[in-house]
């Protein structure tokens, strides 16, 4: 038996038992949730940093937007929030380096 105990896509039981095998799960909420969505979140950062793979982008993504839902935004109301804080204080496109000040 192997024991993994993290978060997992909502159809890897069902993957798991088409492969003949029995997962053993129980559904998170509250803040076993949270904490799960941010140890699944640092999880999918190492494996796109390690692989650039954009698939880990995806998986990164779908993380942002259950940790919005905890905070009670919806992805429109994250993605206004982006928006607005890309219009105050811009975005990555430039790929400006801060050096230092003086």
């Amino acid at each position: 038996m192997t024991h993994y105990n993290k978060l997992v896509r909502d159809k890897i039981p069902t993957f798991i038992q088409q492969e003949g095998n029995q997962p053993f799960v129980h559904i998170a909420s509250g803040s076993e949730l949270e904490e799960a969505l941010l140890a699944k979140l640092d999880e999918e950062v190492r494996e796109f940093k390690e692989s650039k793979n954009p698939e880990e982008l995806v998986d990164i993504l779908e993380v942002v937007y259950r940790l919005a839902h905890c905070q009670y935004l919806t992805k429109e109301e994250l993605e206004n929030l982006r928006r607005e804080k890309e219009e105050q204080k811009g975005a990555f496109y430039q790929g400006i380096i801060l050096e230092r000040v003086k």
